[in-house]
């Protein structure tokens, strides 16, 4: 709405403000729809992950080498998984990740490190971790057909035990 107005305002003034205005006008347009990229997350860089050795640390030893991730393994405490994304920005359009990596360290039960792997974008697919939307069981039946359904159905042997 801003740049509306301010084009507007630029048009009402005389020739020379016009041309030098549109020019504003046209920069402040073009800055608005240019890309921002957003990190987010954090992967240690390979030196860093260099110092990890298979067998020998522990999750005490990797927590003080590289820190401790923001997620760990959600039914069991078997892995750390470090996450890092990258999202573009364009103007009001919804975020979209260009890139992501998940370090996956696994430990384990004496809490060894037993396995480190890197993952990608390309290596997988969105998995659904956590879902807040409660489904119904009852498909196409509204309340009234729901409560006239159940006329007829009863039978006096539910009530004795």
């Amino acid at each position: 709405m801003a740049v509306i107005r301010l084009a507007h305002a630029v048009l009402a003034a005389g020739p020379s403000l016009r041309r030098s205005g549109l020019a504003l006008v046209l920069g402040v347009a073009i800055a608005a729809c240019s890309p921002v990229i957003r990190n987010h997350g954090y992967v240690p860089a390979e030196d860093e992950l260099a110092q990890v050795v298979v067998g020998s640390d522990t999750r005490e030893t990797v927590g003080q080498k590289i820190g401790r991730p923001s997620t760990s393994g959600l039914l069991n405490d078997e892995g750390w998984y470090y996450v890092q994304s990258r999202y573009r920005h364009v103007g009001p359009r919804q975020p979209k990740e260009i890139e992501r990596q998940v370090l996956a360290i696994t430990f384990n039960q004496a809490g060894v490190v037993e396995n480190i792997g890197r993952f990608g974008l390309e290596d997988g697919k969105v998995v659904e971790i956590s879902r807040r939307v409660t489904e119904t069981n009852v498909k196409g039946l509204n309340l009234i057909q729901q409560l006239l359904g159940n006329i007829g159905q009863f039978n006096p042997g539910m009530l004795q035990e």
